[in-house]
């Protein structure tokens, strides 16, 4: 079943706590500290994979979840927890779905993007020994995972798009020039998603998309025109398929116009692609009615072919043509087939907000985490965190915004009472 948008939660893993550990040896009574540290958590890793054709899969699985680290042991370090790999189509785009930002664009095939990066281990107490705290009595937790409701957009990847109303005859054109066997019947819509094929013409092959048929409309949405639509984003060539007589009685050229008003709607950019017209059918047309058919079409500006796909009439000319306007359309620079893992940056950011009633609140992933990997229960940790706040400028700020004694500071899921000293 083909799919080509879906919405899925991934988690990373927490990563593991750091251990509190003195060294103990037979005549070594003061042993220093040597907690190990926490495995960090599992990444969540997305691959663009030419082996996938659809995101059904997500619809039958839509929450995937790394594995945590393991919290260290004495001097033994904790285990990784491991990845979660998932394969997607290429052409896949990954949006926030609850900010609406796209993230990346899976568009070459090996290309990975990890999605949700695991929380790193926690440091054992041998990280906090110093001249003034030979023997530290605590470790840091380990940092969380990120969670992402990801939003999964499939952009089928084709040199060549067949586009036109229903019933054109894309998809029996289609399936006489490549191995693609879609459904085909003589009434409107028999194509509801998009068929691949690919077309060996003499020494070069290349990508054909069927689209399904688009309507009057299918620019603002009606029907399933975006759905549709978005699918020809990335086609280099189109081939514009009208039916020469339609078995509606309408006019092949208002038709040929409805579907370009359409496209110019939907996409500048897209409408302005090379073009050429497939006249489909023209083996039902009296020899009488074509000439001034041909005609008015050829008074339209792109290239006309007059085809027919069950004898074969015109392919060889059409096939030509295409494969002339490919290589004139070639991407000016070479992408990788296999790309180095991709990841979103860190945010650093910080901010102090006042809540009114002598409250503040601490925003920003970087404090955030720093808090999370804190044991609250240990005041030896407690005093540690607020000297690194100190350091970082979250106090001074705090006392800047108006912050005294006693006041609540909230940071992520924790409320603290502010004081200079701890």
């Amino acid at each position: 079943m083909f799919l080509d948008e879906a919405i899925v939660t991934l988690s990373s893993g927490r990563g593991g706590s750091g251990a509190v550990s003195m060294h103990r040896e037979k005549f070594v009574p003061r042993g220093g500290p040597n907690g190990a540290d926490g495995g960090k958590g599992g990444d969540v890793i997305l691959i663009a994979d030419r082996g996938k054709r659809t995101l059904y899969d997500f619809k039958l699985q839509p929450t995937y979840e790394a594995e945590s680290g393991e919290h260290a042991m004495g001097n033994k370090r904790g285990r990784n927890g491991r990845d979660v790999i998932i394969k997607v189509p290429v052409g896949t785009v990954v949006t926030d779905a609850d900010t609406e930002d796209v993230l990346i664009d899976l568009n070459v095939h090996g290309m990975k993007y990890i999605v949700c990066r695991g929380g790193k281990g926690g440091f054992g107490n041998q990280h906090y020994a110093s001249s003034v705290r030979q023997a530290p009595n605590f470790a840091q937790k380990g940092a969380p995972g990120e969670t992402l409701n990801a939003k999964l957009e499939l952009k089928l990847i084709a040199d060549v798009g067949l586009v036109g109303l229903p019933n054109a005859g894309k998809s029996t054109l289609i399936s006489r020039i490549s191995a693609a066997r879609p459904k085909i019947a003589d009434y409107p819509f028999t194509t509801i998603v998009p068929n691949l094929g690919v077309v060996s013409f003499h020494d070069q092959s290349f990508v054909v998309a069927d689209m399904p048929g688009l309507i009057e409309g299918a620019s603002e949405g009606i029907g399933l025109g975006h759905q549709f639509l978005r699918h020809v984003e990335r086609n280099r060539v189109l081939v514009h398929v009208v039916e020469a007589m339609p078995i509606d009685g309408s006019d092949p050229i208002e038709n040929y116009h409805l579907i370009e008003r359409e496209l110019k709607n939907y996409s500048e950019e897209i409408w302005s692609r090379p073009r050429l017209i497939a006249l489909s059918k023209i083996d039902v047309v009296p020899s009488g009615d074509f000439g001034e058919l041909r005609e008015r079409f050829e008074k339209l500006g792109p290239p006309l072919f007059p085809i027919s796909a069950v004898t074969g009439q015109g392919l060889e000319p059409l096939l030509f043509d295409i494969t002339q306007l490919l290589e004139q359309t070639q991407p000016k620079d070479d992408i990788p087939v296999v790309m180095p893992a991709l990841t979103a940056g860190q945010d650093t950011q910080w901010d102090v907000v006042a809540l009114g009633e002598g409250g503040y609140e601490v925003t920003g992933k970087r404090i955030i985490r720093m808090v999370e990997m804190t044991e609250m229960r240990n005041d030896e940790g407690l005093r540690y965190l607020h000297r690194r706040l100190q350091r970082i400028g979250v106090i001074d700020k705090l006392r800047s915004a108006g912050a005294a004694e006693g006041d609540t500071v909230k940071i992520g899921n924790y409320e603290f009472s502010f004081t200079d000293e701890i």
